[in-house]
């Protein structure tokens, strides 16, 4: 690689270091992995930098799915000493988030960018609309959290994260709280959910991602390694300045600005779709 391509290159790396400072406070800010953060800023970047549109989407979702791992393993160990993750549903949804997660990791290498936007904007809209209104446990709630249940469930949010590019901890807490978990150990047990998502759906990216053209430099099939280490590395150091600022700040609030958030990256996405 000469010169004049590493100096292309640092427009880049500037990006995402602010990608990884923003999503670290918001991850401690929101109680989010960061995955609605990362992907957005992660595929604006990579598109402003000339790589082909297609590419840029699953760049983004496959590589926000690698960062989540060394996060996703911190967040699950320290709801693991609080007592907080329900080893008995982890065992029961592991099976089927890995195989949920891998299969749509494999899949994404089938569909376009645009499928892959379409799909974070849809889901986007309805987290947002379920973390105003909480319609999921209400209609969930009349299931009764049978083993089935759980299985089923934990195929679909695999298989919806890893397309989205997220630890599903968004999906993966209401629908726990639904099937009558506390918040607590939906929140701890999700974290864990999150670990599994993100390791099958790293492979399932790398995978689906080998030998494919127009990558960005130092990739790992669809995982950019130069995302990886500098979003995981920013995002771990300033998650802690998000806690320290939610403890601070109505959470009611921040409830809203989430869900407002999440509506206008789903719009974003969709604007690019129409954009072509």
């Amino acid at each position: 690689m000469d010169w004049a391509t590493l100096a292309g290159y640092w427009p880049f790396v500037l990006g995402l270091m602010v990608t990884g400072v923003v999503s670290g406070v918001a991850a401690g800010l929101l109680g989010i992995g960061g995955g609605a953060i990362i992907v957005p800023a992660l595929s604006n970047a990579l598109l402003l930098l000339g790589y082909d549109g297609d590419v840029v989407q699953h760049v983004a979702v496959g590589t926000s799915l690698a960062i989540i791992i060394p996060t996703g393993i911190m967040s699950a160990r320290a709801h693991y000493k609080r007592g907080a993750l329900d080893l008995k549903v982890l065992r029961l949804w592991a099976p089927f988030i890995v195989a949920g997660t891998f299969i749509g990791g494999l899949m994404a290498g089938l569909f376009s960018g645009d499928v892959l936007r379409i799909v974070f904007a849809v889901m986007a809209f309805v987290i947002a609309a379920n973390i105003i209104f909480a319609f999921q446990t209400r209609l969930m709630g009349y299931l009764n959290g049978s083993s089935a249940t759980h299985r089923i469930s934990a195929f679909v949010v695999g298989y919806i994260s890893s397309l989205m590019g997220i630890g599903g901890g968004s999906l993966t807490v209401p629908t726990l709280v639904a099937f009558g978990a506390t918040m607590h150990a939906a929140v701890g047990t999700s974290a864990g959910v999150g670990v599994a998502i993100a390791l099958s759906g790293t492979l399932g990216f790398i995978i689906s991602g080998w030998g494919a053209a127009d990558l960005p430099p130092l990739s790992l099939g669809y995982i950019n390694l130069v995302a990886l280490v500098l979003v995981a590395v920013l995002a771990a150091v300033f998650a802690p300045v998000g806690a320290a600022l939610a403890h601070r700040l109505d959470q009611k609030t921040l409830k809203y600005v989430f869900a407002i958030f999440l509506v206008v990256v789903g719009l974003n996405m969709l604007w690019k779709v129409v954009m072509g």
